[in-house]
């Protein structure tokens, strides 16, 4: 068995569901716990988070303990809007899934470093891929298949969206046949093993149907708070990393200013500006940097078109992120998204 560690952090609400399913199974996991480095009293505040290492260790443990070859998979009924921290409230008051899925590659590091997701979109149809970053093989693929089930059963129950197309999964079907009814009972669509991505697929206009329970001004209230939970995961990183977070919270229509940046890390404008001088940068160049990253994101792994990315990167006019992205790039945004998708 594998048990090379990733680096990084879970949160809590992430090991929590796995606890709730162990305990379904009828497994006492507080020795596996204490073997795999955890401190039980950390998972008593869901704004707390264990490293990555020790919740790949922990799975490691738990996974054989629960005789259930479906472990992963079925720890997804367990799934609740604190799954997935504040990132789960902030979901269910998006008003489309397609921004949702903008809203994630700004948001998941809230929820931890167990992987990373993408958006591929062709020929009509969008995949939500996620990519692991587990390396024991075993855990690994419980953990795909908790992610894929959570996220199929999260907006069915929580988003009241259940229009999934298909779930595709890079490993291989269960050796046994009979726990494929297993996966077509909890993802009600087509499932496909052996594909070149894990992922769940959505024909794209489906992504623009309007989600009941949007609140923007609940919304609002959720970002400023997820911006506080960022802040505090960042304090070990440079200040010039802090700001960029801080920034991929707040960035929409309008850029803040560094001295609203700068009340959000709890110091003067000035005091910002002398440590962002310290780093051999500036607050403009921060900026410019999460603006250049967000674009090359979304230009290759969305369907958002030109302006609707030029919004969420804070330009309160889409030719000044054309000329912008020209300047840094050489191409023209709708050249490259062209030749990133070729």
């Amino acid at each position: 068995m594998n048990t090379t560690a990733i680096n990084g952090l879970a949160s809590v609400p992430a090991i929590t569901q796995y606890l709730k399913s162990a305990e379904s199974c009828g497994v006492d996991y507080m020795a596996l716990l204490d073997a795999a480095g955890i401190d039980s009293a950390l998972l008593e505040n869901n704004n707390k988070h264990i490293s990555g290492a020790a919740m790949e260790r922990f799975l490691a443990l738990l996974i054989p303990a629960s005789n259930d070859p479906c472990f992963g998979l079925h720890s997804a009924r367990f799934v609740e809007p604190a799954s997935y921290s504040v990132l789960g409230y902030i979901s269910m008051n998006c008003s489309t899934l397609r921004m949702i899925q903008a809203k994630i590659p700004i948001y998941e590091k809230i929820v931890g470093d167990m992987g990373v997701t993408s958006i591929e979109v062709d020929n009509g149809y969008v995949l939500q891929r996620w990519a692991c970053a587990f390396t024991d093989p075993v855990v690994k693929r419980h953990e795909v298949e908790n992610v894929l089930g959570s996220w199929v059963s999260y907006s069915r129950n929580f988003l009241n969206f259940d229009g999934w197309d298909a779930v595709w999964f890079e490993h291989s079907a269960p050796e046994d046949p009979a726990l494929l009814e297993d996966y077509k009972a909890l993802f009600g669509c087509e499932v496909l093993f052996d594909q070149p991505a894990s992922g769940i697929r959505v024909r794209e206009p489906v992504l623009d149907l309007p989600l009941p329970q949007a609140n923007e001004q609940i919304l609002q209230t959720l970002l400023e708070h997820a911006t506080e939970l960022l802040a505090g995961l960042d304090k070990n990183q440079t200040v010039s990393n802090q700001v960029k977070n801080i920034l991929r919270l707040m960035l929409k229509q309008q850029a803040p200013s560094s001295q609203m940046i700068a009340e959000k890390l709890g110091m003067s404008s000035r005091t910002l500006q002398r440590k962002l001088g310290e780093e051999g940068t500036h607050y403009q160049d921060v900026l410019n940097e999460l603006r250049l990253e967000l674009a090359l994101y979304f230009l290759k792994n969305t369907a958002l078109s030109l302006e609707s990315i030029a919004f969420e990167l804070g330009y309160a006019e889409a030719r000044s992120f054309y000329r912008s992205f020209k300047q840094w790039t050489g191409h023209t945004a709708g050249s490259y998204r062209t030749q990133a998708n070729a």
